[in-house]
């Protein structure tokens, strides 16, 4: 089970999140790089669908709220104070200055809720990373900084007039010096293994280690063994007594070097090499280990338009990349959290991994992706809570009133429609698509149209509707709206008739009257089953690997 927070980060933080509950906390914050980052949905085909929908502008200005939290935070005596400062002297009132200003109070709240034990990675791109090590130098001291990450994540890049920019920066803190560290080994390459385990016999693959050390030694180490006389060639015998220790047990630290090496000979791990007299130590190639990671990463792939992986969302990170980390700095049963989380990529491998997780984002469209990722990923066997989001109609009318952006992109997630909008202010009819097809041998799919209204709705509405259901020829209309119908639109909505399923004759009402409540609770749109229709409303995400299944109760 985990839990999915719609709403500000920071209020979440420090409404919910209570202090060193957390393991591990993973970020990746949207900076101002000059772009607006929309989230895509592919059609069938993989080319993009023609509508798309602005997640969040990847923007910062500086205006009242910055001013206000730059204050607030320079009131009172810190290293985060002083560093602020010293931004505000070097960069002044700019868009630079509103991230880290933003960003600041963010980064004191998640080291708050860190354990002792737990560490931090926060992902960024180079525009900003140097100015963001500075910030976390600040929140959590200088000692406390472990690696600067490297990720390689793109080819070959032009650049104007300089190095090809291919790289993403992941800065790594803990919050104190014993902190949960476990080794992660990636696999070896094939060049690697041709360039050092160029050798091999019945048992496997090899390499050939030294069986002796520099400089000569005048107890046993330094005695001939099988007619060969370390001391001669000024060095001595230096057994691998760990690996012994594997194979024989502790009994074998009391035996002489010579009987060591006996040993070792008629397990058939020395190596004769047929010139010269010195045998060397076969190291076997073990499948299951590796090369121990290190802080520049570059076999991991970004995620390319035709991965089965792709969802469609801009800023997505490969699963493997959060495996890595969520598997190096946490255990089985841990607390993950993500406070940008995105299309829940840190939640799913966290899930993944069998650790409990934590989401927060500032979006309803976001929320709705990421709970239809992890159903179609891991089916019904996970559990999420969601919190943030309307659990009333009153609380759905009050969103309404808010931000009837967020109100219809919440509303579309209750039917699992993907939402549609060119431009806030436009509206062309259809705020939201479900895409199925009941019969497999259609040339293309059937359409649902979504129409969501906040405010007041009355026949005209409804007449609409059927105006556009004709005009894209659509299967089903469906008007969603937060006060009950009038009998006048449900008169009208009744003479639209009925959408008829290609192969089984099983009829449908073509145009659907559904409010906020009736949805709230279970009443869905009368529409052709999975089970005799396939839907194509969203790109599928890949079935997960599951490494393990039970994941406590989150302990908060």
């Amino acid at each position: 089970m985990g839990t999915l927070y719609y709403g500000d980060n920071l209020d979440i933080l420090r409404r919910y999140l209570r202090d060193e509950t957390v393991d591990l906390v993973y970020l990746d914050p949207p900076f101002n790089s000059a772009q607006t980052y929309n989230a895509f949905f592919q059609e069938k085909d993989g080319t993009a669908a023609a509508s798309q929908i602005k997640a969040f502008e990847d923007t910062w200005s500086w205006n009242q709220e910055s001013e206000a939290v730059y204050r607030a935070l320079t009131e009172q005596a810190s290293q985060v104070k002083e560093v602020l400062e010293a931004f505000m002297t070097f960069l002044g009132r700019n868009d630079m200055m509103a991230y880290l200003t933003m960003m600041a109070p963010r980064l004191v709240e998640l080291r708050r809720v860190l354990k002792p034990t737990g560490s931090l990675y926060l992902h960024c791109d180079p525009t900003a990373s140097h100015y963001l090590k500075l910030l976390l130098d600040a929140v959590f001291g200088q000692d406390k900084f472990r690696n600067e990450i490297i990720w390689k994540r793109t080819s070959a890049h032009s650049g104007s007039k300089r190095w090809g920019p291919v790289h993403d920066v992941i800065l790594f803190y803990s919050k104190c010096d014993h902190y949960h560290w476990h080794p992660v080994f990636q696999t070896y390459s094939e060049d690697y293994l041709e360039s050092f385990y160029r050798f091999s016999d019945k048992q496997g693959r090899f390499r050939i280690g030294d069986l002796t050390g520099a400089g000569t030694r005048s107890g046993e180490s330094g005695q001939p063994w099988r007619g060969v006389n370390p001391t001669a060639a000024g060095r001595h015998w230096a057994v691998p007594n760990k690996i012994l220790v594997e194979l024989f047990g502790e009994e074998i630290t009391a035996w002489s070097v010579q009987e060591k090496l006996d040993a070792l000979d008629k397990k058939g791990l020395i190596y004769w090499p047929p010139k010269g007299k010195v045998p060397g130590f076969k190291r076997y190639y073990n499948d299951q280990a590796g090369v121990p990671i290190v802080d520049v990463i570059s076999d991991i792939d970004p995620i390319s338009s035709q991965s089965a992986e792709r969802l469609g969302y801009p800023t997505q990170k490969p699963l493997a990349l959060l495996e890595r980390i969520i598997q190096a700095s946490s255990k089985p049963g841990d607390l993950v959290l993500d406070p940008f989380c995105g299309c829940g990529t840190t939640i799913d491998a966290a899930q993944t991994l069998d650790r409990k997780w934590i989401g927060i984002d500032i979006t309803a469209l976001a929320t709705s992706l990421i709970k239809h990722r992890l159903r179609e990923a891991h089916g019904n066997r996970i559990k999420i809570e969601t919190i943030g989001e309307p659990t009333t109609p009153s609380e759905a009318g009050t969103l309404a009133g808010q931000d009837k952006y967020q109100f219809q992109w919440w509303a579309l997630g209750l039917v699992g429609a993907r939402p549609v909008q060119q431009k806030k202010g436009a509206d062309h009819g259809i705020d939201g698509t479900i895409f199925f097809r009941d019969d497999p041998r259609a040339a293309k799919s059937e359409q649902i149209i979504i129409q969501v209204k906040a405010g007041k709705a009355g026949v005209d509405h409804v007449r609409d509707l059927r105006g556009v259901l004709d005009r894209e020829k659509a299967a089903i209309g469906v008007l969603i709206t937060l006060d009950l119908p009038t009998k006048p639109m449900e008169v009208e909505a009744a003479s639209v008739g009925f959408y008829e399923h290609k192969l089984n004759g099983q009829k449908f009402p073509r145009l659907q009257l559904r409010t906020v409540k009736e949805l709230m609770d279970g009443k869905g749109i009368e529409r052709p089953s999975t089970v005799a229709a396939t839907d194509e409303t969203f790109k599928k995400a890949p079935k997960a690997q599951t490494k393990g299944q039970h994941q406590p109760g989150l302990d908060l």
